[in-house]
C-alpha cells in the first residue's frame, strides 16, 4: 500500500475548477459544471438531507454538436437532448476511505444520467482497486483522477454506468431544497426552448489562468 500522504494546504471545492476544465474539454462529457454550494441549503433536522447535495453537476447541451433540424427531430422522437452529470469530489482515495466516499456518491449522484467520484489522489494498491471494481460493478459510480499539472489528460479510471431515465423525485427535491440546483434545471428548461446554452456556470480557465491558480493553491498529486 501507498505510504501516507501529508496533509494539503487546499480542500476539495479548491479541485472544482480542475474538474470544470476537464469536463468542459474531454470529448466524453462536453459538459457545463456548476458548483453546488451545500450551505445554501433549505436547513433541515440533523441528518435529513445527508449525501443528498453533489459537489458539482455537469450538464450536456447538443445544440454545438447538432443541426438544428436533427435537434428539433430528436425532441419530437422523445430523445434527450440534454445529458446530466454528477460529481463528488475528494482529495484522497484509499482503502481507508473508498467505502463511505463511495456510498456518498451513490447516494448524491445516482439520480442523475452519470455519476462520478473524482479524486486527486487515487491509491494504486491491488486491493483497492480491486475493491473500486467491485463497487463500480456493483453501484455504477465511475472513477476521475485529476491531473492537476496536465488537466486535460485526467484519467476516467472507471467509467458510470449510463442512465437513461434519471430519478426526477430527487432532482424535484434538490431543486427544491437548494437554490444554485434550482437555477440549473431553469437555465436547462430555457436552453431547451431556444436550442442554445444559457445559464450560470462555472467558466473553465484558460490556460494562462489555470496555470495561475494551480500555483497560488499549490495544487500537487502526491502520489
Amino acid at each position: 500500500m501507498d505510504a501516507p500522504i501529508e496533509s494539503p494546504n487546499f480542500d476539495e471545492r479548491d479541485l472544482h475548477p480542475l474538474l470544470v476544465k476537464f469536463i468542459d474539454a474531454n470529448e466524453h462529457f462536453h459538459a457545463k459544471a456548476r458548483t453546488i454550494h451545500h450551505e445554501q441549503s433549505v436547513k433541515r433536522a440533523k441528518g435529513y438531507d445527508e449525501w443528498l447535495h453533489p459537489d458539482i453537476v455537469g450538464v450536456y447541451y447538443p445544440y454545438s454538436d447538432f443541426d438544428p433540424k436533427v435537434i428539433e427531430v430528436r425532441r419530437e422522437l422523445g430523445s434527450p437532448t440534454v445529458k446530466l452529470f454528477s460529481f463528488e469530489m475528494k482529495i484522497d482515495l484509499n482503502l481507508t476511505n473508498v467505502r463511505q466516499a463511495y456510498f456518498q456518491a451513490v447516494s448524491n449522484s445516482s439520480w442523475a444520467n452519470e455519476g462520478y467520484l473524482v479524486a486527486l489522489n487515487v491509491d494504486s494498491d491491488g486491493d483497492f482497486r480491486d475493491e473500486l471494481s467491485r463497487l463500480n460493478n456493483a453501484f455504477g459510480i465511475g472513477i476521475i483522477q485529476l491531473d492537476p499539472e496536465h488537466v486535460d489528460e485526467s484519467e476516467i479510471i472507471l467509467p458510470s454506468r449510463s442512465k437513461e431515465v434519471i430519478d426526477w423525485a430527487t432532482v424535484d427535491r434538490l431543486s427544491d431544497e437548494n437554490p444554485e440546483f434550482k437555477e440549473i434545471i431553469e437555465s436547462i428548461l430555457s436552453s431547451m426552448k431556444i436550442a442554445q446554452t444559457h445559464g450560470k456556470y462555472d467558466q473553465p480557465y484558460n490556460e494562462e489562468e489555470y496555470k495561475h491558480y494551480i500555483e497560488k493553491k499549490q495544487i500537487r498529486k502526491t502520489r
